[in-house]
């Protein structure tokens, strides 16, 4: 598994920690990253559980407009955080390019999710993808 895909993989173990227990992703992430906790917790992953807690508003007002039939709430809780990382890496991460932010979010719902999840989260994704230099222009 590469670096950047085991990050994404950690923010995701914290964000859904987080809310399982109902604490700040915040507090999960500085908590794991000062134990000898392993995996450990790269920066690219303290930089994503970061940027999804900062633009959690935003990227589930995201999520809302573009889940046809599904509220953010009612996602399964890890579709709903592989979307957060997802849309954050889409919008505000200019180093990924949006077909991999994609895929990576697919690959890891493949893997941890339903069987309909990787469909649904390139659905969602690909259509905020679609206007995504839109939505960079107006942050």
């Amino acid at each position: 598994m590469r670096a950047r895909t085991r990050a994404r993989k950690r923010a995701l173990d914290i964000l859904f920690e987080s809310e399982a227990r109902g604490e700040d992703p915040l507090a999960v992430l500085t908590q794991r990253r000062e134990t000898d906790d392993a995996p450990p917790v790269s920066d690219y992953a303290a930089l994503l559980v970061e940027g999804v807690v900062a633009h959690q508003t935003r990227i589930d007002q995201l999520l809302a407009e573009h889940s046809e039939g599904w509220t953010v709430a009612r996602m399964p809780a890890v579709d709903r955080m592989l979307l957060r990382i997802g849309v954050f890496e889409l919008l505000w991460v200019d180093e990924i390019d949006d077909p991999v932010a994609i895929t990576e979010a697919v690959e890891l719902a493949r893997t941890l999710s339903t069987d309909d999840s990787p469909r649904f989260l390139n659905g969602v994704l690909g259509g905020i993808a679609d206007i995504a230099d839109q939505l960079r222009a107006a942050r």
